[in-house]
């Protein structure tokens, strides 16, 4: 029988390599003995498998700002290199001798023993940010159930069923703060931190949920493929597959569409740790500090708010709070357009697998108001990172829907607020590229023709970001 891989074990090995200081990349067992029988499973990073920490604001003073920064700076932009394709198959043969039987021609790490461990600053950076991700969402599902009573979740039309599972996912984050930290280093990993959260009811908590998932998920989608470890790529993308059915979820809860786009998009660490953030309150004492820069905070004065039938009815300022994950209100909402209080179908909004809306969230050249923050402004854990930008003169709006990358003028009402309108266009035919939540970013320019592997070229021309509700 030929021996069988165990993944549990193969990481197994790295954690314990990885908590001692070592010069040399640690020694791995990627088979488990055959005929060993059942494995005591590896210790999980966390156990906060039912506890919520405190939450609030931060009111202390930081001991130290800014962000992580290396001894030196190469370079203050990336020049990209020209790439020329050295493959193409017109007959459908293959074109090379195959490695081995059934095994064409190519392939990257197929002989090599894998080491599931970050292999750069890059690599440390990304992960460190991925497991405040993972982190505060093991802590915001429990805190949810604990705050909100039984009633409450019924009022949102959520089942014990659904509170059930929202207690599933949290124990799922238990699974990846641990796969995250033992590819980190548990010495050097991220703790968890307290939290600052903005919503006041169910519908809100859920509105709050499917946002901060969709930018946890799109945040590793955005690096995963720069990875210079294709082992922490390969283990990623498979913990990403659960957190992708997460944001599907909490639309599903919300009333919406689970999934109205053909292909998730991905950003930047930086938009990433941006939006992340600014709910973190404060980190325990030398808990590792993140490279990645805070841009200054984009607003929707309009943003469409999913409690409401018809959204275009939305009013300004719609929100509970002036945070660019907030969730819309569901307070303000009046009866006779509260998505909640009818099952008509193409007008409900009650927890459903899918609901049709009639009428849409938003729509091509809807008019869409702005303001910005000026940087400078103390955000994130301890109030001790300091929003930044080197952009020039704000003058496009960047619109990131699935792949696509769009621009549109902004028209400058003052220093920091202005106009532009949503834009149209198709990934391919019948695909709207902006749709769900969706990102946006005020610019200098718009000449920048950038493509989902290369988007974080972007950042130097950023000034600021937020996100959008299109659907």
């Amino acid at each position: 029988m030929a021996p069988v891989l165990d993944i549990s074990v193969a990481i197994g090995s790295v954690v314990g390599s990885l908590t001692t200081a070592t010069t040399s990349a640690p020694t791995v067992t990627p088979y488990a003995p055959v005929g060993a029988g059942v494995q005591s499973a590896p210790s999980l990073f966390t156990t906060a498998t039912t506890d919520i920490t405190s939450h609030g604001p931060y009111e202390g003073t930081p001991t130290t700002t800014g962000a992580e920064q290396a001894y030196a700076t190469l370079s203050a932009t990336i020049s990209p290199l020209p790439k020329t394709a050295t493959y193409y198959n017109d007959n459908g043969k293959l074109q090379q001798p195959e490695v081995i039987p059934y095994q064409p021609f190519g392939g990257k790490g197929y002989d090599q023993v894998p080491v599931y461990q970050v292999e750069s600053d890059h690599d440390f950076e990304s992960l460190a940010l991925g497991i405040h991700q993972e982190l505060i969402e093991l802590d915001l599902f429990h805190y949810g159930l604990a705050l909100f009573n039984e009633s409450e979740f019924e009022e949102a039309g959520l089942t014990k069923s659904d509170r059930d599972l929202l207690q599933y996912m949290a124990v799922q984050e238990t699974g990846h703060a641990t796969l995250v930290a033992n590819m980190l280093g548990w010495d050097a990993a991220p703790r968890q931190c307290t939290y600052d959260y903005p919503f006041k009811t169910v519908r809100e908590y859920i509105d709050f949920m499917q946002k901060r998932t969709r930018w946890g998920e799109s945040g590793n989608w955005g690096f995963i493929g720069h990875l210079d470890s294709r082992e922490v790529a390969t283990l990623l993308v498979q913990a990403e597959a659960i957190e992708a059915r997460q944001q599907s979820v909490f639309r599903q809860m919300l009333g919406l569409h689970p999934m109205p786009i053909w292909f998730a998009p991905g950003i930047p660490q930086s938009w990433h740790w941006t939006l992340l953030a600014q709910y973190i309150s404060s980190c325990p004492e030398n808990n590792t500090r993140v490279a990645w820069q805070n841009f200054p905070a984009l607003h929707v004065a309009d943003q469409p708010n999913p409690n409401r039938i018809n959204a275009n009815n939305t009013q300004p300022w719609e929100l509970v709070g002036n945070r660019t994950g907030d969730p819309s209100d569901s307070t303000v909402v009046p009866d006779d357009d509260n998505c909640l209080e009818t099952d008509e179908t193409g007008s409900s909004c009650i927890a459903a697998i899918s609901q049709d809306r009639y009428i849409p969230l938003s729509y091509p050249g809807k008019v869409i108001n702005l303001t910005w923050d000026a940087p400078g402004a103390a955000v994130g854990p301890n109030n001790s990172y300091v929003t930044s930008t080197t952009a020039g003169e704000p003058a496009y709006v960047a619109w990131l829907g699935q792949y696509n990358l769009t621009y549109t003028p902004l028209t400058k009402t003052s220093n920091n607020s202005g106009s532009t309108y949503q834009p149209a266009g198709d990934v391919f035919q019948g695909d709207p590229a902006l749709n769900g939540t969706a990102f946006i970013a005020l610019t200098d320019t718009d000449e920048l023709f950038l493509t989902p592997f290369n988007l974080s070229l972007i950042n130097p021309h950023v000034a600021a970001l937020g996100l959008y509700q299109a659907g």
